[in-house]
């Protein structure tokens, strides 16, 4: 799925769609698995995703999303794009290779003031995450950066303060993609510096959601046709591995701050629905192929194998072995 360029964004069945093009948000994710890597190939796969990041990075401090045929195209922009980017920055800027932790660096400092700038809840929890990252490496900028992220978490509050209500535990009226962030975020905050707010939004938040997606005992995704609205069931179909890997992430964050185990089985309950327990009882990842197909349908699973699935399997994988034997981890992660 990866050349000179990056990781494209599309596949028919097993094979790259080169047509697709390339998206931050894909090569922001590569760019995390690659640096979890554990082989010879790190470095040079690291050093493409944060070089193909670069290339989309504007003077301004933002990122563009998607390179068609050369061309960066406007029109697919997104605040989400923006903190996908943020986060794998923050991530890479520690990085042990000089090239990639400077290059990392260089685009952090520049893209950290557009921040404050942010309006959509699940870009505001990524950026969150890549703001508890940086703080140690500002020095003291990194007070101003926990005064952002303080900004950030106390608008999300505002937003679950205003929207939930009796049997509705949420921070807008619909249900959508990557829930798992949002409480994810919150919880990460509280465990920097114990503000109980944020504690307790995240808690009754993730417990909503986690009640309603593993009520059948294994994980059943919110479906995309339609979203989850407030007062309506929940879209079975069709179920998306990235928001397996949210909750998977979402869960190891939730343990860490609580130290409740159940949200180390249910960590585990959502890493098991990539190997079929799910709705539809069928593997996500291919053995054969080594990829993971995009979704579950009402047919069974989607044949195309996409760079978004491959990348949430394969980082879920990671994180799952990382945790393995280990009861904290070192940074906030995000997928």
């Amino acid at each position: 799925m990866t050349d000179r360029t990056g990781i494209i964004q599309f596949a028919i069945q097993d094979q790259p769609d080169r047509k697709s093009g390339y998206t931050v948000d894909d090569n922001a994710r590569a760019l995390l698995v690659a640096l979890k890597r554990e082989d010879e190939k790190k470095e040079e796969l690291a050093k493409t995703f944060i070089s193909f990041l670069k290339d989309a990075f504007l003077p301004e401090g933002s990122w563009r999303n998607l390179k068609l045929e050369g061309k960066w195209l406007a029109h697919l922009d997104s605040e989400d794009c923006q903190g996908r980017a943020l986060l794998a920055c923050s991530i890479a800027a520690a990085s042990d290779c000089e090239e990639i932790k400077g290059l990392a660096f260089q685009m952090l400092e520049k893209a950290l003031p557009a921040v404050a700038r942010l309006q959509f809840p699940r870009a505001k929890a990524y950026a969150v995450l890549g703001l508890m990252n940086s703080i140690p490496l500002f020095g003291r900028k990194g007070e101003q950066l926990a005064d952002l992220a303080r900004e950030l978490c106390e608008s999300l509050i505002y937003l679950y303060n205003r929207c939930k209500g009796k049997g509705w535990y949420w921070f807008e009226d619909t249900v959508t993609y990557c829930n798992g962030i949002i409480p994810q975020a919150l919880f990460a905050y509280y465990c920097y510096c114990s503000d109980r707010r944020a504690y307790l939004t995240a808690r009754e938040s993730f417990s909503f959601l986690c009640d309603h997606l593993f009520a059948k005992g294994y994980l059943s995704i919110v479906g995309n046709r339609g979203w989850w609205q407030r007062g309506e069931e929940i879209p079975k179909f069709d179920q998306q591995p990235v928001d397996a890997c949210s909750m998977v992430l979402a869960c190891q964050e939730a343990y860490q701050a609580t130290g409740d185990k159940v949200y180390r089985d249910l960590a585990e309950l959502a890493y098991q629905w990539y190997l079929g327990k799910n709705i539809n009882k069928l593997p996500l990842y291919n053995k054969e192929t080594g990829g993971c197909h995009d979704g579950l349908t009402p047919e069974g699973v989607n044949p195309n194998q996409g760079a978004e699935a491959l990348l949430s399997w394969l980082y879920s994988s990671q994180l799952m072995k990382e945790w393995q034997g280990s009861e904290t981890t070192a940074v906030s992660v995000g997928g």
